[in-house]
């Protein structure tokens, strides 16, 4: 019974710790979402739909039965009325929760994991705003828009452990797809999971978070490095560092080529994020994609 006990408490004071991350990432979010919202068209435009959006003057391309005539009437020139685009997206995220995320190099920095939270909260805010239906892969039992819609997503995606397993959960057709990861695992890993991805009919805008340090590797002298996540296993040494600078960023940058190579390939913009960069630029580069504007 008393251990029974202590495991309880033991498991409420973890769920704490980690709800406790919750309010600020989320009061984050709505800020850089609010910063973007003030500099970025909203998603309406024209198209099919039987909302009524505005009145333009009339062009030769356009039909004689496109005419609005009532509204042409008042005045000297021929108007055409225009509904809004109504097919709205259904966006879901996926946010990688590998040990390798919770990590950065410096405490004035947020964790690669905190900033791809941030940045997917912030976005599906503004998607749901304009109402379009948001979910997280995975996790979430069906894709939700308005205030209670965004708040259940924030919270999974704040709480969601991120598994690989989870980007082969299910979605319907013609979804938009958020990955926000650092793809630091192998190219050829990744190049499985987006494969079968691409088989499905769904399009992926890949998010790829960095610490600076992982670019520029500023250390010097005798330098241990730890796998993440794995602290039982032997530190690798690296005697001098500033002597090995050089060829580990060749390879940091074509492991980032491999993947933007993968992308490409498939038809799938990545937008890259250094987490010493404000998240709002991020947040505009992955909205302008998301509606087509990039």
């Amino acid at each position: 019974m008393a251990k029974t006990a202590d495991r309880h408490i033991e498991l409420r004071r973890r769920s704490e710790r980690l709800a406790s991350s919750y309010p600020d990432l989320l009061a984050e979010a709505e800020r850089v979402a609010a910063i973007v919202a003030q500099g970025v068209h909203g998603r309406r435009r024209a198209g099919q739909g039987e909302t009524f959006w505005q009145f333009r003057n009339y062009d030769r391309s356009d039909a004689v039965s496109d005419i609005d005539w009532r509204r042409s009437a008042r005045g000297d020139q021929y108007y055409v009325r225009e509904n809004e685009w109504e097919a709205a997206n259904t966006v879901f995220f996926w946010r990688d929760g590998n040990p390798g995320m919770d990590w950065r190099s410096s405490k004035e920095l947020s964790c690669k994991q905190d900033r791809a939270t941030v940045i997917c909260m912030a976005l599906a805010s503004l998607l749901m705003r304009s109402g379009e239906r948001c979910a997280v892969l995975g996790e979430s039992e069906r894709p939700r828009s308005g205030r209670l819609g965004l708040e259940r997503i924030t919270k999974r995606l704040a709480h969601s452990e991120g598994p690989y397993k989870n980007l082969d959960g299910k979605m319907p057709a013609h979804t938009q797809l958020i990955i926000a990861s650092d793809f630091l695992e192998d190219p050829e890993i990744w190049k499985k999971r987006l494969t079968r991805l691409a088989g499905r009919p769904v399009k992926a805008i890949l998010l790829r978070i960095v610490d600076p340090a992982e670019r520029v590797f500023p250390y010097k002298g005798r330098l241990e490095m730890m796998m993440p996540g794995k602290t039982k296993a032997a530190p690798f040494i690296v005697g001098r560092a500033e002597k090995a600078k050089d060829a580990y960023r060749r390879k940091f940058e074509a492991h980032g080529a491999a993947i933007s190579d993968m992308a490409r390939r498939l038809g799938w913009p990545v937008i890259t994020h250094q987490t010493d960069s404000p998240a709002n630029v991020a947040l505009t580069s992955l909205y302008m994609a998301i509606s087509g504007e990039a």
